[in-house]
């Protein structure tokens, strides 16, 4: 008798209570969602953004070379 009661009763639902509150838990922390991994994965840098600025002629020369020096520096003091 007591071995029916132990997987129909209040255990099986404590079971199922602690894998649903895993499931939320690792849900709600994952950076991004499934379908964003590969934009995820192919993010731009600064100075690529940069660059695709500059190459469809949004900037002009000065304030490319202007941005990049700063880019550039920054990056050096890291």
């Amino acid at each position: 008798m007591m071995n029916g009661y132990y997987w129909a009763g209040m255990h099986t639902y404590w079971w199922i209570f602690w894998l649903i509150l895993w499931i939320l838990f690792f849900s709600f922390m994952m950076p991004v969602r499934r379908s964003n991994w590969a934009s995820y994965r192919d993010m731009q840098t600064p100075l690529q953004i940069l660059q695709r600025r500059y190459a469809a002629g949004e900037i002009t020369s000065e304030e490319y070379e202007e941005r990049r020096g700063k880019l550039l520096r920054d990056t050096k003091i890291r």
